[in-house]
């Protein structure tokens, strides 16, 4: 990031900076996500349902999918205190448990009048194909102290 300024403490973010990070996604998450969301698709757990659709097997909530976004902005760019205002994201293609997805986000532009940006957003399989892409307006706070995180 750029020098600090009034309105971006830690620096105004850059046209073409890029920030990722991946994880591999477990059945688990299936299960958590669904505690969270109460979102019970058959989809997502139905071996046999799930087989017979265009799908061909068990695909995880895109709310899996696209949260590992959540993360990079939050952590990496433009970094701690930083939310969604606005997101267009296009579901491309599934994600099933084990596979290792990589959210990436790219600077398209920084406001200077206030801690405002556009993002491209993409996540990816470990073989490159596109899971989801679109882009996203994130609005970061100053944070003073950036707490550990926990979990659960």
């Amino acid at each position: 990031m750029n020098s600090a300024t009034p309105v971006w403490p830690n620096g105004i973010p850059a046209p073409g900076q890029r920030a990722s990070r991946s994880r591999q996604v477990e059945p688990r998450d299936i299960g958590l996500f669904t505690e969270i969301s109460g979102d019970r698709n058959p989809l997502h757990y139905d071996e046999d349902f799930a087989r017979a659709t265009r799908f061909g097997g068990i695909v995880v909530q895109g709310g899996i999918t696209s949260a590992i976004l959540n993360a990079v902005v939050a952590e990496d760019l433009p970094g701690p205190g930083t939310v969604f205002l606005q997101v267009s994201w296009n579901f491309r293609a599934p994600v099933r448990p084990g596979d290792t997805i990589t959210g990436e986000v790219t600077v398209i532009r920084a406001r200077d009048d206030k801690p405002v940006c556009e993002l491209e957003t993409r996540v990816t399989l470990a073989d490159g194909t596109v899971v989801l892409d679109g882009t996203a307006v994130c609005y970061t706070m100053p944070v003073k102290h950036h707490p550990p995180p926990t979990t659960p």
